[in-house]
């Protein structure tokens, strides 16, 4: 899939008339979300998600990335920082010892299809020994260079394994955490603060969420009785999903992960822990 040209991030930014905004976009083929903080009260000023009732495209993606930024008058508000999260399966978390940069298009050549002028590039996640290669979407950046200059860019597996980590413990017992969306799931688990594994799954139904945790357990020798299951995202209490799983792993029950900012009980339901991450 074409979705890695290089581009430019190095740009004079548009005159500021407030230093103290900033604004998290995250975009992917399943959806995109939005969320601007004011970084001095740790205010959310606005957040929006919008699912796709189908995968998209990158070209699609952009169209409507251009109709809700104009929609919320984003495109033309001035931001201390601009974030922009890219949301796939186009990666591969390599520990930093065998990490090579001038190795990137190695690293994925079993994940993804990739074309001869796709741009790879790299998170390193600080104090992790990790580094993660992806591509990112191109079209995606390009555009939100245009409209604001400077800002940065990561992958949300980055955001939301150091976010888990930084926050985990030294317990032995391993941790799984499942960030569940409409149609997509990641997994991470975590073992004495370190990460034992992480990946992204796309679903149709229950059944699919179901084996992919399952399949992932066994595959890493972790039983269904000792794990700590703690889900969190689009899922509560009840909803199928959840009984799903708790019917076979005992240790299961909703994660509420830790947050700084000044947001309502219902508004933190609705905003994505990884954009949150990233403010």
């Amino acid at each position: 899939m074409e979705i890695g040209h290089q581009f430019m991030t190095e740009k004079e930014n548009k005159s500021i008339d407030n230093n103290f905004k900033k604004l998290s976009i995250q975009v992917g083929l399943n959806g995109l979300s939005f969320c601007a903080l004011d970084t001095i009260s740790q205010k959310i000023l606005a957040h929006e998600s919008i699912p796709f009732k189908t995968t998209s495209t990158p070209y699609l993606l952009l169209k409507e990335l251009k109709t809700i930024l104009n929609e919320n008058n984003l495109s033309n508000t001035s931001f201390k920082e601009v974030m922009v999260v890219h949301k796939n399966g186009f990666f591969s978390m390599v520990p930093k010892p065998l990490f090579n940069k001038e190795e990137l298009p190695n690293y994925l050549k079993f994940n993804a299809k990739m074309m001869a002028n796709d741009f790879v590039v790299f998170d390193e996640l600080v104090n992790h020994e990790l580094v993660n290669v992806y591509i990112p979407f191109a079209n995606v950046n390009n555009y939100v260079f245009d409209l604001f200059g400077e800002f940065t860019f990561k992958h949300s597996g980055s955001i939301l394994v150091s976010s888990l980590l930084n926050n985990s413990s030294q317990s032995i017992e391993p941790y799984c955490y499942v960030q569940v969306a409409e149609r997509e799931m990641e997994i991470v688990v975590i073992s004495e603060k370190k990460l034992l594994f992480y990946n992204y799954f796309e679903h149709k139904t229950k059944e699919d969420f179901l084996y992919y945790l399952l399949f992932t357990l066994e595959q890493l020798e972790l039983g269904t009785e000792n794990i700590q299951l703690r889900l969190f995202g689009q899922i509560e209490e009840g909803d199928e999903r959840y009984q799903l799983c708790h019917t076979y792993v005992k240790n299961t029950s909703v994660f509420v992960p830790p947050h700084s900012f000044n947001i309502q009980p219902v508004d933190w339901e609705t905003i994505d822990f990884t954009i949150l991450s990233s403010l």
